[in-house]
């Protein structure tokens, strides 16, 4: 199996402390995005209005850069994916959002040249229960595979701890996107896989940083690509959800670069 030796290795960027305060920086400027644009996550909203507020935001106010504007051609500055979109939706002026929607908006950040990458499900008006604990459920996936995060750990049991809690919840885990590693680069080594088998895959260690970002399906696991190429749903039409964060791997365990003010009460 893979380890912590050769060529694999070397490809990973352990970062200095001072890559780690840019990190910081960049983390907690893609936080304050999400934390902005809630307020303006109603019925009647279009994803292109979203994502213009999002983008002078990030602009004017972070003086920061979109990092998904222009990203192998991407159109946007902000991914927003609604109901059975999977991941990667653009923003519309065709796109309203109604009552029952649940909406992922994913933000990534680039300040003095280090990406910060973060992603929250929004629920509009009254979601169906099967919405709420489908988006509940995907945040704890996520949450559970961050609390074991440390040095030392495979890679591989991320994604088992990932599988195991969204399966026993009658939920499917996507299985063609992954978290990444970020830092001057997007996309960065190691990919984190979100289902995998415990005890298996390189080991983490301090100064790494990734992103751990589930796809739940309430449904099959399978995924499409729209014609838009970019667009990724689900190909049985079921809902579904995604969270992310972006994360240092610290001496004893880690720490959440893109933690927003409302999660520190969790």
């Amino acid at each position: 199996m893979l380890e912590n030796t050769g060529f694999i290795r070397y490809m990973i960027d352990l970062k200095n402390e001072k890559e780690i305060a840019q990190m910081r920086v960049a983390g907690k400027l893609a936080s304050e995005v999400l934390e902005m644009i809630g307020e303006y996550v109603n019925v009647g909203m279009t994803t292109h209005e979203l994502d213009a507020i999002c983008h002078n935001y990030i602009t004017k106010e972070q003086n920061a850069v979109p990092a998904p504007l222009n990203y192998h051609g991407f159109p946007k500055s902000i991914c927003t994916s609604i109901n059975h979109q999977v991941c990667h939706g653009i923003p519309s002026k065709n796109k309203t959002l109604k009552s029952g929607d649940i909406i992922n908006i994913d933000v990534t950040v680039i300040k003095n040249g280090f990406h910060g990458d973060t992603s929250k499900m929004f629920l509009v008006g009254k979601p169906s229960i099967l919405a709420e604990r489908l988006c509940k459920i995907t945040r704890e996936c996520m949450m559970m595979a961050i609390e074991a995060v440390k040095p030392g750990l495979h890679i591989g049991t991320i994604g088992a701890i990932i599988q195991k809690h969204a399966e026993s919840n009658n939920f499917s885990v996507v299985r063609e996107y992954c978290g990444h590693g970020i830092g001057r680069n997007f996309h960065e080594s190691p990919q984190i896989l979100h289902y995998g088998v415990e005890g298996t895959g390189i080991k983490l260690e301090e100064g790494m940083t990734f992103t751990i970002e589930p796809m739940i399906n309430a449904g099959k696991p399978a995924t499409k690509i729209l014609n838009d190429g970019w667009t990724v749903v689900t190909q049985d039409k079921s809902l579904s959800a995604q969270w992310e964060h972006t994360l240092l791997v610290t001496k004893n365990g880690s720490e959440i670069l893109t933690k927003r003010t409302e999660e520190n009460e969790c």
